[in-house]
């Protein structure tokens, strides 16, 4: 039986400073984002329209803010508000762990609209060109959890080879949910949508295929991923992570059948 590690949160001290694996992962993030849309601009049906390093740099910290903020307050308000209303310096302590990707997606939302709007572009263009960098991050940020041995599994038939005990829960055998939601929410998601939007698509597509994709991805990775509180709506019990991934999937859906509604959309100019 495998035995979640529980390593030391804590990678370096930098002197009286702690650096911690859960930053380190969110600043890898960071940095896929920017490798990927430098070789994203190069792409010919990209280039036309004129993106450059300085608008990946400019989008990096208007997104950094995006995610910090908004995934924080969405663990808050989503997952755990009686506990951190309770206890309200709690909120600030990102270091600890604790982030909401759909708070994080809405934050990141409202941070590419202002930027959209400071730059002058169309907001879904800018949503369609991030889109494909968005998934490997993801990724990095649950490494970020399993390291921190949080958000555990549901428990798992003793027989399954990767099946793992889990020290600071119990001693029965868990699915370690975290690195699940890493290869199938993230890496997975990464390669479809990074072959998909490789060729000119439709304005609303990319953005569509990634809502889409990541609502289906994170509903079927949630089966194995121990729920932070259930939803029961008539006969079907659900947990909180397939909730809130049910309006993402709608989302896209809705902005794929409008975007293929329309004839393809040609490379747009600056």
């Amino acid at each position: 039986m495998l035995i979640h590690p529980m390593p030391d949160p804590i990678a370096l001290h930098l002197g009286p400073i702690a650096i911690r694996w859960y930053g380190l992962m969110y600043l890898a993030a960071f940095m896929q984002f920017i490798v990927l849309g430098r070789l994203r601009i190069k792409q010919a049906h990209i280039a036309v329209m004129g993106w450059t390093r300085e608008d990946l740099d400019d989008m990096l910290f208007y997104g950094v803010l995006g995610v910090v903020i908004g995934g924080r307050l969405g663990e808050v308000l989503f997952y755990h508000p009686d506990w951190y209303f309770s206890h309200p310096l709690e909120i600030l302590m990102v270091w600890k762990g604790g982030m909401s990707f759909h708070g994080g997606f809405l934050g990141v939302l409202l941070a590419m609209a202002l930027w959209s709007k400071k730059r002058g572009r169309d907001w879904m263009d800018v949503m369609d060109f991030i889109a494909p960098m968005v998934p490997l991050g993801y990724a990095f940020g649950r490494i970020g959890n399993f390291i921190n041995a949080e958000l555990p599994g549901r428990v798992a038939d003793a027989t399954l080879p990767w099946a793992m005990i889990w020290p600071n829960v119990d001693n029965l055998p868990r699915h370690p949910s975290p690195i699940y939601q890493a290869l199938v929410d993230g890496l997975l998601l990464f390669i479809v949508l990074w072959l998909y939007a490789r060729k000119p698509r439709p304005r609303l597509a990319v953005s569509g295929l990634f809502a889409l994709g990541y609502g289906c991805a994170r509903f079927f990775t949630e089966y194995f991923r121990t729920p932070d509180y259930d939803v029961t709506l008539g006969p079907i019990t659900i947990s909180a992570g397939q909730m809130l991934s049910v309006p993402m999937i709608v989302l896209g859906i809705v902005l794929l059948l409008l975007a293929y509604r329309a004839r393809p959309s040609q490379p747009r100019t600056r």
